[in-house]
C-alpha cells in the first residue's frame, strides 16, 4: 500500500508447513500458521504445559544461521520480556530448538487499528482519543523502563476482541536508549517508513520523541483516515519527513477541533526538542486537550473530504482470522491453509446518536413521550423541578464550586515549591515547565501563563515556567579522537566547531585531535565556537652530514634538531684533524625526533717518540729516523765536514705525529 512501505525486504521462507504439529521445546505445540514477516513467521501455538494458547514468534531458518540477526532477536526477547503493563503484549518466553529461534507471547484474538479505520474511515474524536490513551500509557511504561519501540504504527495496536482493550504489540524493534542506534549490522533501515521520525530518516536515532512523533501520526490518522505522507516510494517519503510539515488534520475533515490540530502539531514537530520529552508527557497533553472539549465536539461525525465511513453506532469489523502479535502481518498473506475462525466484532465506544431529535410529520417527537396524555401535567412538574436542580447546581459550580473564577496570583521571583502554594491558596493547579534565562537565578520562577492577575476557573493547571540558569554546555573530550568524531560530539553537545588548524605532534597520531580551545570542561553559552588542533604526526627532521667538520658543532646543531647524539667514540686519523668527525651515521635522510646519529670523532694521527740521533753519523742517523716513521731534511753547518749530528729539532723523545719531518744540523 501507498505509504506503507518498509525499508525491509520481506521474504517468504516457504517452509511454514514443516512446523505444524511440532512441539517446541517440549511445551510448544504448533496448530497453525497465522503470518510471515521481514524476519520471522508467527504461528498459533499450544503451551502444553500451561495449557493456553500462545502466538509463538519462529525465527527464519536461514537467518537462524545469522549471528546478527540472532542477536537481534534475543534482544528483543530480553527487551520486551521487561514491560509489564496492561496495554503491552506480554513474551513470556524464548528458546532455541533444533537450530530454530523462537519467541512465546501473549496471544491476542481482535483487530489492529489498521483494519478498524479501513472498514470506519476517520473516527470521532473521543474514539480517538479513548484508543490514543491506553497506546501512551502503553508507551510510557517502555519510556520509564529505558526502551523505545521504535516500529509504532497502526498494525501494531490491537483491539482485543470482547471487551475492546488496547494492545501495544511487538517490541521486536525496540533498543535500550543507551544504545541509540537504528541499523542492524546489515545496514537495514528498521521501521516502516511511512511513521518515520525526521531524525530516524537523517541521522539514523531513535529516542523516546521518535516514538510520540509516530504517535502523533496515528493520531493525525485516526482523526482524518488517512495517512499524513504518501508516496510512490520509500525515499519519497521519508524526504517528506525530514523537509515537510505534517498538515493540519482539520485541513482534511473540518469537523476536527483546533484543540487536537495543536495536539497533532505538537507531537509531530520536525526538532525533537520541540516535542513532548515522552509518551507520558504526551499523554498529560492529550488529557488537557480532551478537558477543553465538549461533548458535543468530542462525538461530532466526521466532516470533509476525507469523511468517509457507514453510519452504524459503533465500529464493528467482522474477522474471519485471529490476528497476530507480529508488525509485519500486513505485509504477508495469510497461509492458504489457515482455517476460518470467525471472531465476534470489537466494539469501539463511538456514539453516533443524532443531534437533533428525529422529525416527523412536521413536528418533534419526543422519544420519551410514551405516557399516556392524560399524565401530561405531572411530567412538566418533574421537568420544571429537573431544570431548577440543573440551574442549582450550576449556579454553585460557577459561583463557588470548583468552575467559580478566580485569579492568578503573582510568582515571580518565587521558587517553584512557593509558587505553587500561592497557587493551591488560589484553588489553582501548578505544572512546572524549566527553562533557561541568562539573568533569573536557578530555581526561581521567571513567569506563568496564564500571566498573573487572569481569571481563570478553579482547578485550571497554571504553566509555571522555571529559571534553570545561563545554558551553558561543557566543552566535551575529544583529544585523542578523530577530527570527524569530535565535530560531532561538539555539535550534539549544542556548541559549534570553529577553526581547525594541523599542527605536529609527537604523541599523537596524524588525524587525531590534539588540543581544543577553549579547553575541555569550559562551560560555555549555546552555539560558541570551539577550535581544533588537528595532529600531522610526528614532526620529520632533515639530518645534515656534519663528516670532516668539528664534533662540537655537529653534535650541538644534531641535538637543537631534537635528535639524540653518540659522540663517544674516537678514532686516529691521519687525514681529519684532531676534534672534527671521522664518520657520521646516518649522514642523511629523514629522522624523528629522539631517533639516534652516531659521530665517530678524530684523535688526530697516531704520535711516535722521536729517536736520539745526535753524535751519529749522516747517514745512520738519516736511517733511524726514516724507520720510525719520520722524514728528514739536513742542514750543514760550515760544510759539514764531519757528517756528524749536531743537534736535531724536533728534539729526541719528544712524540710527533707518524710522517713529521726531523730537522737535523750536520757539522
Amino acid at each position: 500500500m501507498t505509504g506503507q512501505t518498509s525499508y525491509t525486504l520481506r521474504v517468504s521462507s516457504g517452509v511454514t508447513e514443516s512446523l505444524l504439529g511440532r512441539v517446541f521445546d517440549g511445551r510448544y505445540r504448533v496448530l497453525s500458521h497465522i503470518a510471515d514477516g521481514g524476519m520471522a513467521s508467527v504461528y498459533l501455538a499450544l503451551d502444553t504445559r500451561l495449557d493456553r494458547d500462545v502466538a509463538l514468534k519462529v525465527l527464519r531458518h536461514d537467518l537462524a544461521q545469522d549471528e546478527a540477526f540472532v542477536s537481534r532477536f534475543k534482544r528483543e526477547a530480553r527487551s520486551a520480556a521487561r514491560l509489564s503493563h496492561p496495554n503491552v503484549v506480554s513474551v513470556f518466553d524464548q528458546g532455541e530448538d533444533d537450530g530454530h529461534m523462537f519467541l512465546a507471547m501473549e496471544y491476542v484474538p481482535g483487530q489492529t487499528l489498521r483494519e478498524v479505520m479501513k472498514a470506519e474511515g476517520p473516527l470521532t474524536p473521543r474514539a480517538t482519543l479513548d484508543i490514543l490513551a491506553p497506546v501512551l500509557q502503553a508507551l510510557g511504561a517502555a519510556h520509564r523502563g529505558g526502551i523505545i519501540h521504535r516500529d509504532v504504527k497502526p498494525e501494531n495496536i490491537i483491539l482485543r476482541e470482547g471487551d475492546g482493550t488496547v494492545k501495544v504489540a511487538d517490541f521486536g524493534l525496540a533498543r535500550a536508549v543507551s544504545n541509540q542506534t537504528s541499523h542492524s549490522q546489515t545496514g537495514v533501515l528498521l521501521g516502516t517508513v511511512a511513521y518515520l521520525s525526521p531524525e530516524q530518516v537523517e541521522r539514523g536515532i531513535a529516542d523516546a520523541r521518535s516514538d510520540v512523533y509516530a504517535a502523533g501520526l496515528i493520531l493525525f490518522e485516526m482523526l482524518t483516515g488517512t495517512k499524513a505522507f504518501t508516496g510512490d516510494t520509500p525515499i519519497h517519503i521519508a524526504y517528506q519527513h525530514v523537509h515537510g510539515s505534517i498538515p493540519a488534520a482539520s485541513s482534511r475533515v473540518s469537523s476536527v477541533p483546533g484543540e487536537l490540530d495543536a495536539l497533532v502539531a505538537l507531537a509531530t514537530a520536525r526538532d525533537p526538542d520541540q516535542r513532548p520529552h515522552d509518551a507520558e508527557d504526551f499523554l498529560a497533553e492529550v488529557r488537557k486537550s480532551r478537558a477543553m472539549l465538549t461533548p458535543a465536539e468530542l462525538d461530532r461525525r466526521p466532516e470533509g473530504p476525507a469523511a468517509v465511513g457507514g453510519g452504524a453506532s459503533t465500529v464493528a469489523v467482522e474477522r474471519t482470522s485471529a490476528l497476530p502479535v507480529h508488525s509485519d502481518a500486513e505485509h504477508e498473506p495469510r497461509h492458504s491453509s489457515q482455517a476460518a475462525r470467525p471472531l465476534p466484532p470489537v466494539a469501539l465506544p463511538i456514539d453516533r446518536t443524532p443531534t437533533t431529535p428525529p422529525v416527523l410529520h412536521g413536528r418533534v417527537v419526543d422519544t420519551y413521550d410514551d405516557e399516556p396524555h392524560g399524565r401530561g401535567p405531572w411530567r412538566w412538574i418533574w421537568a420544571a423541578l429537573g431544570v431548577a436542580l440543573v440551574a442549582g447546581l450550576a449556579g454553585w459550580w460557577f459561583l463557588a464550586g470548583p468552575g467559580s473564577p478566580t485569579v492568578v496570583p503573582p510568582t515571580t521571583s518565587l521558587t517553584f515549591a512557593q509558587a505553587q502554594a500561592a497557587l493551591d491558596q488560589a484553588h489553582l493547579g501548578a505544572e512546572e515547565v524549566q527553562s533557561f534565562d541568562e539573568s533569573v537565578p536557578k530555581g526561581i520562577v521567571m513567569s506563568t501563563d496564564p500571566g498573573a492577575g487572569q481569571e481563570v476557573r478553579r482547578g485550571t493547571d497554571v504553566k509555571v515556567t522555571v529559571s534553570k540558569g545561563p545554558e551553558r554546555y561543557a566543552v566535551p573530550n575529544v583529544v585523542g579522537k578523530s577530527a570527524a568524531e569530535a565535530r560531532d560530539q561538539i555539535t550534539a553537545t549544542k556548541l559549534t566547531v570553529g577553526s581547525s588548524k594541523e599542527a605536529f605532534d609527537e604523541k599523537v597520531a596524524a588525524g587525531l585531535v590534539v588540543s581544543v580551545d577553549p579547553k575541555v570542561g569550559a562551560q560555555l553559552k549555546r552555539g560558541t565556537k570551539v577550535n581544533l588542533v588537528i595532529s600531522k604526526g610526528r614532526q620529520p627532521i632533515q639530518v645534515t652530514d656534519f663528516t670532516g667538520k668539528p664534533a662540537n658543532e655537529a653534535v650541538d646543531a644534531l641535538s637543537k634538531a631534537g635528535l639524540e647524539v653518540d659522540a663517544t667514540e674516537q678514532q686516529n686519523s691521519d687525514t681529519v684533524p684532531k676534534g672534527s668527525v671521522i664518520s657520521q651515521s646516518p649522514t642523511g635522510g629523514t629522522l624523528f625526533k629522539g631517533d639516534p646519529v652516531k659521530l665517530v670523532v678524530s684523535k688526530g694521527p697516531v704520535l711516535v717518540k722521536v729517536p736520539d740521533v745526535q753524535g751519529k753519523q749522516e747517514g745512520e742517523a738519516t736511517q733511524i729516523l726514516k724507520d720510525a716513521g719520520f722524514n728528514v731534511t739536513v742542514e750543514r753547518f760550515m760544510g759539514g765536514i764531519f757528517g756528524t749530528v749536531r743537534s736535531q729539532e724536533p728534539g729526541a723523545n719528544s712524540e710527533q705525529p707518524k710522517g713529521s719531518t726531523i730537522k737535523l744540523v750536520i757539522v
